[in-house]
């Protein structure tokens, strides 16, 4: 590829903590998880946090069942690569909206966790491959990339520091955006390849409900990975669109 404005640069990972903030079970598998099995194998720091149990995500099977199925779902995924710490915060899924309520209970879960990087799902109305995008997901990435500086600010919900004693924030470096229509960053996946694809697989029930929309966790992640790879000059990546809370600068050089 050799248009310079379509190459991904890698993404710096001289830190130690991330949190994931998604909508729904699964939103991280869809190629993010690779990243995460990589990270998990370096001694990083990965949590997860989901706003949904993903309980209106199976045409066929009740939210009340559901919900308890994706949440099991989600947490076997999530070990497969080395994740152990998931999160729900219970909003109804397909109807997440906007607000402080939202923005309010993932900046309680940064000032607690106090990740280095926000790992989020795209919050564009389109996704990578012109895809519209879901309702729930623009809600939650545009939250999670609000929070990312709420978490810092003691006067934007005092009461987490006066009621719960969660102390200001300030060490959210940048927030990632799997699945962006315009990435600008990539992460080499080639030996991790392998547990993303497992991860995604541990949501079988969900897939099954797919019916005729299902697809194979194998090709649809490796394809993306290969075209990802070639933009990175690897085997395999996963791309991110990625967004500076703390300002570039000689120490904080993630075009670098």
């Amino acid at each position: 590829m050799g248009n310079s404005a379509r190459t991904l640069q890698p993404l710096r990972e001289d830190w130690q903590r991330a949190l994931c903030v998604v909508a729904h079970p699964d939103d991280l598998e869809y190629g993010a998880a690779s990243a995460v099995a990589r990270w998990t194998a370096q001694g990083k720091e990965v949590s997860y946090l989901l706003a949904t149990q993903g309980e209106a995500g199976i045409d066929g099977v009740p939210p009340e069942k559901a919900g308890p199925l994706r949440i099991a779902e989600e947490r076997a995924g999530a070990l497969k690569v080395g994740v152990d710490s998931v999160e729900f915060l219970d909003y109804p899924d397909g109807m997440v909206e906007y607000g402080l309520p939202l923005r309010r209970d993932i900046t309680r879960v940064i000032r607690r966790r106090k990740p280095d990087v926000i790992v989020s799902y795209a919050f564009t109305e389109r996704l990578a491959g012109r895809i519209t995008n879901q309702a729930d997901h623009r809600a939650v990435g545009s939250a999670a990339l609000d929070a990312a500086r709420d978490a810092g600010n003691r006067w934007i919900f005092p009461e987490l520091v006066t009621d719960e004693g969660l102390q200001p924030w300030t060490g959210v470096r940048f927030v990632c955006f799997g699945s962006a229509p315009q990435p600008s960053h990539g992460v080499d996946v080639t030996e991790f390849l392998d547990a993303g694809i497992a991860s995604l697989s541990a949501h079988h029930e969900y897939m099954l409900g797919l019916g005729a929309s299902a697809f194979d966790p194998v090709d649809l992640l490796t394809s993306a990975a290969t075209a990802y790879g070639e933009r990175l000059g690897v085997h395999r990546a996963v791309a991110f669109d990625v967004f500076e809370i703390i300002p570039n600068t000689a120490t904080l050089d993630i075009e670098h």
